[in-house]
């Protein structure tokens, strides 16, 4: 091993390095000098080799025999010991780069306001610090909050690392609302009166729901789109009384909006504390259990549109829209979420209904 280390402009030297000057310039072998010291030669010669750092009583005992300060040594020693960190640091940047430069960070300036910078460096610190963690790389680990099913070829480096980040960014904009303890009873006494709330607009609905999340011990936030992340909501639990139900706030289509609701709705209420989940744009991006997956889609689907219901209307390809309005009022939804379980389904094209099914548009709450 080298007694010194280089690395782009950067030059860390070894107290071994000036041990072997001295060895040199007294003309001595490294066993001499190690019996002069009063150590052992094995020692000095790791120290040489830059195998071993200088000890508070080798730094005495060479203070003694060259007739300099103990400091000395010890600053030799802590001078490298940094500039092995700023080595180490500058590789580990180096090797972040690619990952740092997959990341929108003008997103992060505008929705949590880091700093503006040109630098790749203090990119990298900034999104770090942000994300708690030591090292962006940390983001693709296996395990690390949202875990993709093996073998999938459409999940790219660009999709994990950013789906990522905007589950960190919910969970660290949740740690501004308060909740109460999470009650499941409470929140399934609440589902007729969400699900009502299709009818409403964005600006009436929200509020409500909010606090209705609230006092059932789940924080809900609204994000806009990260991306590349292609998240559309998730569910991520906070200990095992508090769960953090996210929303994409980009626009959308209302029945795209309240599916997803209530599909992250049924994995608060399967309340699996150590599984983070997530809904995607893209459908071949799911969760590895996929039962829970389905039994979330199912539960979405047969609570806005009743099956039994659903049954009775018996839609077909010539349904007109304003039978697709009829039916959505004699249950109590909005058309859209009609006319888009209906697109969904193959019922009907996507090209039609496109007066029924409302956009929304939702800006996002600053929280402390």
């Amino acid at each position: 091993m080298s007694n010194i280390k280089e690395y782009k402009d950067i030059i860390a030297v070894h107290p071994g390095y000036y041990i072997a000057d001295l060895i040199e310039e007294l003309g001595m072998t490294q066993a001499e000098f190690a019996t002069r010291v009063g150590t052992n030669t094995k020692t000095i010669s790791y120290l040489v080799n830059g195998q071993a750092n200088i000890t508070n009583d080798l730094a005495k005992k060479m203070s003694v025999m060259t007739g300099t300060s103990e400091v000395l040594w010890l600053n030799l020693q802590s001078s490298y010991d940094q500039k092995v960190i700023e080595i180490q640091k500058e590789k580990d940047f180096d090797e972040q780069k690619d990952l740092a430069r997959l990341i929108d960070y003008e997103f992060f300036i505008d929705v949590v306001e880091l700093p503006t910078t040109k630098s790749i460096g203090e990119r990298i610190l900034n999104l770090c610090k942000y994300f708690k963690v030591s090292d962006l790389r940390i983001m693709m680990n296996q395990d690390f909050l949202v875990n993709y099913r093996k073998g999938v070829s459409s999940v790219s480096d660009k999709n994990i690392i950013n789906s990522r980040a905007w589950v960190q960014t919910a969970i660290n904009f949740s740690q501004g609302i308060e909740t109460k303890s999470y009650d499941a009873e409470k929140l399934k006494s609440y589902l007729s009166e969400i699900r009502s709330m299709t009818l409403q607009k964005p600006e009436l609905f929200l509020p409500r729901m909010k606090q209705i999340f609230s006092e059932c011990g789940v924080a809900f936030v609204l994000l806009p789109n990260l991306k590349n992340s292609g998240v559309n909501g998730a569910v991520k639990w906070i200990g095992d009384d508090r769960a953090v139900l996210a929303m994409n706030n980009r626009r959308l289509d209302a029945d795209i909006f309240w599916f997803s609701l209530f599909h992250e709705v049924r994995h608060v209420l399967q309340r699996k504390v150590k599984t983070t989940f997530i809904s995607y744009t893209d459908e071949e991006m799911i969760e590895e259990n996929e039962r829970l997956e389905k039994d979330a889609d199912n539960f979405a689907m047969n609570y806005l549109i009743p099956p039994v219901a659903m049954r009775k209307f018996a839609p077909t390809k010539y349904t007109t829209d304003e039978e697709i309005i009829g039916f959505a009022k004699s249950i109590g939804i909005h058309p859209g979420i009609v006319a888009g379980r209906l697109q969904h389904d193959g019922v009907i094209s996507h090209k039609r209904c496109s007066k029924l099914k409302e956009k929304y548009y939702f800006v996002m709450d600053k929280y402390a």
